[in-house]
């Protein structure tokens, strides 16, 4: 009798440590992505940081869904957020938390390609030099949001890590990645074209060019996921008008 229970005894151990090798890793990356701050003014750069510490530690349960914004928190001074540059209908402006949406921009192509859901995702007016068009995602309070669901059975958890001068994103769970590729189509580039405003204060002939503009684009992007190699997925059509180079002039 001893001898048959050792032996069922030494079955279950040898099946319980089968079942572990077998079980996929709790930390496994599904997902990562960096976007680099190279030619970001230093408030921009605090600013994406802050809001990159408030998602770090975050876990989407399995079916659940994430808000960027009800997540990060309003991106206000008594917050610790600053001033720094953002754009309002086409132009740039100083605003709280300029910077906020390279954070959001780089949770996004994280959960790409980590297979998660996009509930809801909107473009800038202008594409950002910070990653490839059609790749943004814009959030700006209260009502332009970024809404991830997590269609995994399982949790997945956000890390980030801002070091030099890369921010980076990695979505972590029981499988390891990148569980999708992501696929840029860019159809047409549209030129900036030149305008000129006139200036009374300055003198006849003299000129300044506060800007100088940049293309706009025309761009598809779709989705490859591991899981259905076959079936390619539409995730974004946008089209960013170009900025114009502005020249102000003497009359």
């Amino acid at each position: 009798m001893r001898s048959i229970i050792s032996l069922s005894v030494g079955i279950l151990i040898a099946l319980s440590l089968a079942a572990v090798a077998l079980a996929p890793p709790r930390n496994a990356t599904m997902g990562a992505y960096c976007t680099s701050f190279e030619g970001r003014s230093e408030h921009q750069r605090l600013n994406a940081e802050r809001a990159a510490r408030a998602l770090d530690g975050v876990t989407i349960p399995g079916g659940g869904e994430l808000s960027f914004n009800r997540t990060v928190g309003p991106w206000t001074a008594d917050r610790g957020y600053l001033k720094a540059p953002v754009s309002f209908g086409g132009e740039m402006h100083p605003a709280w938390g300029g910077g906020v949406c390279q954070t959001s921009t780089t949770l996004y192509n994280a959960a790409l390609l980590a297979g998660l859901e996009i509930v809801e995702r909107h473009r800038h007016q202008w594409a950002p030099d910070y990653v490839p068009p059609g790749r943004d995602a814009a959030v700006a309070q209260y009502d332009i949001d970024l809404r991830l669901r997590n269609p995994h059975p399982w949790p997945v958890r956000i890390e980030t890590e801002a070091a030099g001068d890369s921010l980076e994103v990695r979505l972590v769970g029981r499988r390891e990645g990148p569980l999708a590729s992501v696929h840029t189509q860019v159809r047409a580039v549209l030129a900036p074209r030149e305008v000129t405003q006139i200036d009374s204060a300055l003198q006849p002939g003299e000129c300044h060019r506060p800007g100088r503009g940049q293309p706009g684009y025309r761009v598809l992007v779709f989705r490859v996921l591991a899981d259905a190699p076959d079936r390619r997925e539409l995730v974004s059509e946008d089209r960013y008008p170009p900025m114009n180079r502005l020249v102000i002039a003497g009359p």
